[in-house]
């Protein structure tokens, strides 16, 4: 792939662009710590903000399927807010109101505010959830596999430190620790701001020549819906590992401490798989052997936590993180499964919407279940049928084509033109292909 500058458009060095993209790339994994980092500290002390706010059961579920549902609908203003503002300016925002939430419900001292606090800490996370992505297409096309890795690694770290050092405060300063345990990650939300905001815009920049990709059009893509469902059950697994499995382990006789260790230990074991995952999926042919270890592993993993969980819940707990090599498969698919940032971003956005509102129900049927039966049989239930949702929505997504070419095709063979790829306040450049081709990352 080629690229030049847009007629009329002035253009960096070759010292400062590296240094402008090595930037980018420091941002990129800065947000990845923090994405799952809200998220991940409220699963191991569930019980103290139960106590601490007096949440029923129905209440603690609600919680639990709160950040899914944020990510999905504060996700859908990412593409709106990325073609009006520069992108480095709509994702520092959005940690900067992270960091709010932060505080904020680490303060409440009732539901309503602790709520509050929690919608606001999503946003920095939903943003980056859908940005991330077509940011490493844009800015890095021919390194896909080595970026998502590098911010999924980041990610899999802060959720690893998130899962753990939550029961640790409260064990260090007493039942009103869970606060601290919280609130301390308005700390890395607004440092990860920073970077954001010394990104430089490029010079000759336009807004008028940014083009998006319409996500009504990927409502005729069964690949696009693929991708969302897959992305959706696979999210629904995570967040019911994040946030019952602790809790599940501690009422199957497990002191509170091993149990925040375990589902920070599965976490931490995340980090590897989610750099290793992108660069084998990046190739075809690995795709569909990395989905089916995928299976295997959730099947392996909630059975034995199912059927002995106290025998051997570190066997149980790490083939659950190999499980979890569905998430990066997932990022690293939406680059592969669109043909220009703009696609990419819309393709994110619209999977991820709709997948995060697929996910929260998972958590939320197993507050449900576990309140209306005492015991968590709903909870493999729901979580071992996903394992098949998961298998069909998979091979579909693994197919070697673009929402691009469905959408086309659908529409009708058009005169193919140079795709402008411009993020809002950086300079448009123009993509050419031998051949006329659309650029792929």
């Amino acid at each position: 792939m080629t690229s030049t500058s847009a007629p009329g458009t002035a253009t960096t060095d070759t010292g400062s662009g590296r240094r402008g993209l090595g930037l980018v790339a420091v941002a990129i994994v800065l947000t990845g710590l923090n994405l799952r980092t809200a998220v991940g500290s409220v699963g191991p002390v569930l019980e103290e903000i139960e106590a601490g706010l007096g949440l029923s059961s129905a209440a603690a579920g609600l919680l639990t399927t709160m950040p899914v549902v944020c990510f999905a609908l504060i996700g859908f203003a990412g593409p709106p807010l990325s073609a009006r503002f520069r992108d480095s300016h709509v994702l520092a925002g959005g940690l900067l109101v992270m960091a709010a939430g932060l505080v904020l419900r680490s303060s409440a001292s009732s539901p309503a505010p602790f709520f509050a606090g929690t919608v606001l800490a999503m946003t920095g996370g939903a943003l980056g959830n859908v940005l991330l992505p077509s940011l490493v297409k844009r800015y890095f096309p021919t390194r896909t596999g080595l970026l998502v890795g590098a911010y999924g690694v980041a990610l899999g770290l802060g959720a690893a430190v998130a899962a753990v050092v939550p029961q640790q405060v409260v064990a260090a300063v007493g039942d009103d620790g869970w606060r601290w345990g919280l609130g301390l990650w308005a700390v890395l939300a607004v440092v990860s701001a920073l970077p954001w905001l010394a990104v430089p815009a490029r010079p000759g920049s336009s807004r008028g020549t940014h083009t998006a990709v319409p996500m009504r059009a990927l409502l005729r893509s069964r690949l696009a819906w693929a991708l969302a469902l897959f992305f959706g059950v696979q999210a629904m697994q995570a967040y019911v590992v994040l946030g019952w499995s602790a809790q599940y382990l501690r009422d199957s006789g497990l002191p509170a401490s091993t149990a925040g260790w375990l589902l920070g230990f599965n976490t931490l074991l995340t980090i590897p798989i989610n750099g290793v995952v992108p660069a084998l999926a990046v190739r075809q042919r690995l795709q569909r052997p990395v989905l089916a270890v995928s299976l295997l592993a959730y099947v392996i993993g909630w059975s034995g936590l199912w059927v002995a969980p106290a025998a051997a819940p570190v066997l149980w707990m790490a083939v659950l993180a190999v499980g979890l090599g569905s998430f990066p498969l997932a990022l690293t698919l939406f680059g592969l499964r669109a043909g220009s940032p703009e696609s990419t971003a819309a393709l994110s956005t619209f999977a991820q919407g709709v997948g995060y509102l697929i996910s929260g129900l998972g958590p939320l049927l197993v507050g449900l279940l576990r309140g209306a039966t005492g015991d968590y049989t709903g909870m493999f239930v729901v979580v071992l049928a996903g394992v098949a949702v998961l298998a069909g929505a998979g091979w579909v997504s693994t197919r070697p084509r673009t929402v691009e070419e469905e959408i086309g095709a659908a529409r009708g063979p058009r005169p193919r033109e140079p795709e402008v790829l411009e993020c809002a306040g950086d300079a448009p450049v123009v993509v050419r292909e031998p051949g006329g081709g659309s650029p792929r990352g």
